[in-house]
């Protein structure tokens, strides 16, 4: 089989035509792919806002329960410096029953 000149150019139009085709896809899929980039753009400034607001809102309760926190931890000591004042009150009472005891000698009288 010989390769005449109008062989040669049936296979040259076959492949400009397949080579126009492969052009054509690759504008399709550069568009297809600007598409994507600009909605991924949309989508990741969104999500971003999105999260700015949800640490801004976290760090506001944050700080609401670090407050509440250090008013519990403040109340907490109140009563435990009470308790101690009550025990050393108590425990002043009774050495002095007991210095009582001691210096009259007697138990219940």
């Amino acid at each position: 089989m010989a390769w005449t000149d109008e062989r040669l150019d049936d296979l040259a139009d076959r492949m400009d035509a397949g080579f126009a085709r492969t052009e054509a896809a690759l504008r399709d899929l550069r568009a297809e792919v600007g598409v994507l980039r600009t909605e991924m753009r949309t989508e990741l400034r969104d999500m971003r806002t999105e999260l700015k607001g949800d640490i801004g809102d976290l760090r506001t309760e944050l700080k609401g329960d670090i407050g509440g926190l250090r008013t519990e931890l403040d109340d907490l000591r109140t009563v435990m410096i009470r308790f101690g004042i009550a025990i050393m009150v108590c425990l002043a009472g009774v050495i002095a029953t007991l210095i009582g005891v001691v210096v009259t000698g007697s138990v219940g009288g």
